[in-house]
């Protein structure tokens, strides 16, 4: 049974980035449901429900899209799981105000369940496993078969699986996990990232066997609108 989330100082600071939580009928809400949308109708001919969100580079949003793009599929009533598989610098705990001593880690290494280690989120279908504590080698971890059990424990128990990755030209952990889950999202900022990293990112996936889903372009200003929209593009 999933542990009921303990409400924090800390979670109220980091949900205004759950844009889709909090204001359901913003523009940038409506963004994140379109590439839900597009992400439904690339699976009809196969089954999507491990999703790998990932960028080329540090602070390009893939973890806001991860969370926000997670609460959109709860929304449609369907049992939703988010993992913060960034085993160096994981940041879904802050998100959501939990503390970090159980979670993704702690599963790989057999030392609890995952079923005892999920946490309910006050989002209704939502549930989020924390990275658990940094471990000395998460390429090795993530390769196992222990990671491979996690997959299949977690299709069991949940309609959607969202991990939340490193950047792929930082570490290798991404591309490890890119052939396990059923397609993966790329996250580019705008004006920002560069054309030559987000090919060299593409490559890395290709290379990886990885079903790429699509592309979210990040913090794309409108003129004359106060709101940055996040669009997905196949």
């Amino acid at each position: 049974m999933a542990r009921k989330q303990k409400k924090t100082q800390t979670s109220k600071d980091p949900s205004r980035k759950l844009i889709t939580a909090i204001a359901p009928k913003s523009p940038i809400s409506e963004q994140y449901r379109t590439i839900r949308t597009n992400i439904q109708y690339s699976a009809i001919d196969e089954e999507i429900r491990v999703i790998m969100v990932t960028s080329s580079g540090p602070g390009e949003g893939k973890s806001t899209t991860a969370a926000n793009l997670a609460v959109t599929f709860a929304q449609l009533g369907k049992k939703v799981l988010l993992v913060d598989a960034d085993l160096r610098k994981p940041t879904v705990h802050h998100t959501f105000g939990e503390d970090n001593r159980f979670g993704f880690t702690t599963v790989l290494t057999k030392q609890k369940t995952l079923e005892k280690t999920v946490v309910e989120t006050e989002e209704q279908d939502l549930y989020v496993l924390t990275s658990g504590p940094v471990p000395p080698n998460p390429a090795e971890l993530l390769s196992s078969k222990s990671m491979q059990q996690f997959i299949e424990d977690a299709k069991a128990q949940f309609d959607y699986v969202i991990l939340d990755t490193p950047p792929l030209l930082a570490v290798a952990d991404p591309q490890i996990l890119a052939n396990q889950c059923d397609g993966s999202i790329l996250v580019v900022y705008s004006e920002k990232t560069e054309i030559d990293q987000a090919k060299k990112a593409k490559e890395l996936l290709e290379n990886a066997h990885s079903k790429l889903l699509g592309v979210v372009l990040n913090h794309k200003e409108i003129k004359n609108n106060d709101y940055y929209y996040y669009y997905g593009v196949k």
